[in-house]
């Protein structure tokens, strides 16, 4: 009779790995967000360029005992585009939004705000994108929640629609402000 060998097994087992990896993304609570390293912890310490023309914020301001929204934004990012109408309406509610202008000429960004408006509090330049490095950015538009205490309560990758703002921001924004 012949040996098999237990290498056979090999294949099958790689196979059950993979079956079973695609389970667990198909089963997690919203397979299509992306996992955030930040959540939770406090935001990342605010090293920006000045955007001339505007105020910037600091550390300090994401501690100041409000909640607020942070939004990673840049003049060659269609998606920004799409979103903005939605960021002024949230300004004009009163919601605090801190811009961080992400890898951007100053002058397209300038443009930018200038067509479509600026719905920022304050502003600042992530010219070379280390601030973004270090607060987990996959790209732009990414918005985060940061509660009064300057924690990370939500980050939302890609543009802020009406669905985001009542389905995803908005909880997010009444439980750091319950908190």
């Amino acid at each position: 009779m012949a040996k098999i060998s237990p290498l056979m097994a090999v294949p099958g087992l790689v196979f059950a790995g993979f079956v079973g990896l695609a389970l667990v993304g198909m089963f997690r609570e919203d397979p299509n967000s992306l996992p955030s390293a930040r959540e939770g912890q406090p935001a990342p310490p605010v090293v920006l360029d000045k955007f001339p023309g505007k105020e910037m914020f600091s550390d300090e301001t994401l501690r100041d005992g409000n909640v607020k929204l942070v939004n990673y934004w840049a003049s060659w990012c269609a998606p920004c585009r799409v979103e903005h109408p939605n960021l002024e309406a949230l300004f004009n509610e009163g919601i605090p939004i801190y811009g961080i202008n992400y890898k951007d000429q100053l002058a397209n960004a300038e443009a930018f705000l200038k067509e479509l408006g600026d719905p920022y509090t304050a502003i600042g330049r992530d010219e070379k994108g280390r601030m973004a490095i270090d607060w987990g950015l996959y790209g732009v538009p990414e918005t985060y929640v940061v509660d009064g205490e300057g924690k990370i309560v939500l980050r939302f990758a890609g543009p802020v629609t009406q669905r985001v703002i009542e389905n995803t921001l908005r909880p997010a924004m009444e439980k750091a402000a319950g908190q």
